[in-house]
């Protein structure tokens, strides 16, 4: 049996677009990066951790798999984890504002008897924000609980000039590389939604 490692609903969401059916972990799994540890290692290590606790919860059930993934915000060598409240939503919209930044999704599948993992990587390009835009948007509530302070599948739409890579991923799980890894792992998805996922 399937089961997805997150409590966000989003990628509950996408998840269901691959035609699997799956059960939800509660998972609380530290995300702290280490100072000298590059961004891409950083989220992949995360989406690994994540997955391998929750192997740890379901080793009990019989053929169980586990997703895990983890998507981050970054621009340059900063990574953009969940703002800390409003003020720290606006901050980092403002370094945003007019940038091209790196949302870096990390997926890990795992079983008992195996393990693989895919990373996707898509540049993201925001017009410049002024700050009724940015009130706006917190105003909104969006930003809550979202790496760098913006859902791409909301109002912060309004602020993306271009997008080269997975908007799937952006939302936080890529669905070509996670039904190429499930497809490692003998399991049947659906194509639906996943060939017209990547742009440029």
């Amino acid at each position: 049996m399937l089961h997805l490692a997150s409590r966000s609903p989003r990628r509950a969401e996408l998840l269901t677009r691959l035609g699997l059916e799956f059960g939800v972990l509660d998972l609380d799994v530290p995300e702290q990066r280490d100072p000298a540890e590059p961004p891409e290692d950083y989220v992949r290590r995360v989406a690994r951790e994540k997955s391998g606790a929750g192997l740890l919860q379901v080793m009990a059930v019989r053929d169980a798999v586990v997703l895990g993934a983890d998507t981050e915000v970054v621009l340059g060598d900063e990574v953009f984890g969940k703002p800390r409240g409003a003020a720290d939503a606006a901050a980092m919209l403002r370094r945003l504002s007019g940038q091209t930044h790196q949302v870096i999704s990390a997926v890990s599948l795992v079983s008992a008897s195996r393990e693989v993992q895919a990373v996707s990587v898509s540049e993201v390009t925001f017009a410049t924000l002024g700050d009724e835009d940015i009130e706006r948007y917190l105003a909104s509530g969006e930003w809550e609980g979202k790496a760098g302070a913006y859902a791409i599948q909301g109002l912060a739409a309004t602020f993306i000039t271009h997008l080269a890579g997975s908007y799937s991923g952006v939302m936080g799980l890529p669905l070509f590389e996670t039904a190429r890894l499930f497809r490692e792992f003998g399991m049947d998805v659906g194509q639906a939604h996943v060939a017209a996922d990547q742009v440029g």
